[in-house]
């Protein structure tokens, strides 16, 4: 991480960061996920964990995941637009990576669209592959979804 997120903490999610997660979501992505839907995956249960990344007190990053068999799907990840590159999505990929594998969990997984060719690489140096497609996946402009896949142990790292 560079120095301006040193003091980066990543822990559980839960509907009292529903504010901030709706900021960086709407911040991040052109079809954003509605509220409803950010407060369900922000109650943490059997299938879902969501985790956020606090710098200084303030959320600037969160990840939605589910348990899914042996695998950790990755759902949504992303950071304020203050803290992108600085280190916030690989803290919240490899801090969901080690729950997992205390879980049981043995793989990660994820769609990315076709277009999206920073994520991809991001998730690339992160150790995942591409192994399939979903054609028109995305609903708002019929995008391909790539999927893409990887070791958690991998992931988690040392």
């Amino acid at each position: 991480m560079s120095d301006g997120t040193a003091n980066l903490r990543v822990r559980p999610g839960g509907p009292a960061d529903l504010a901030a997660v709706i900021a960086i979501e709407n911040a991040s992505f052109g079809d954003p996920w509605s509220p409803e839907a950010l407060l369900g995956e922000l109650v943490a249960d059997r299938l879902r964990f969501p985790l956020v990344a606090e710098l200084d007190g303030q959320v600037v990053g969160f990840l939605m995941a589910w348990r899914v068999v042996d695998q950790l799907h990755v759902l949504n990840i992303a950071a304020a637009t203050r803290c992108r590159r600085q280190g916030v999505g690989s803290a919240l990929l490899r801090a969901a990576a080690r729950r997992g594998l205390a879980d049981g969990l043995l793989e990660a997984t994820l769609e990315v669209r076709r277009g999206n060719t920073a994520g991809r690489a991001f998730y690339r140096r992160h150790g995942f592959r591409e192994s399939g497609v979903r054609a028109r996946y995305y609903a708002d402009n019929g995008e391909d979804a790539i999927v893409l896949d990887c070791d958690l142990a991998a992931l988690a790292g040392p």
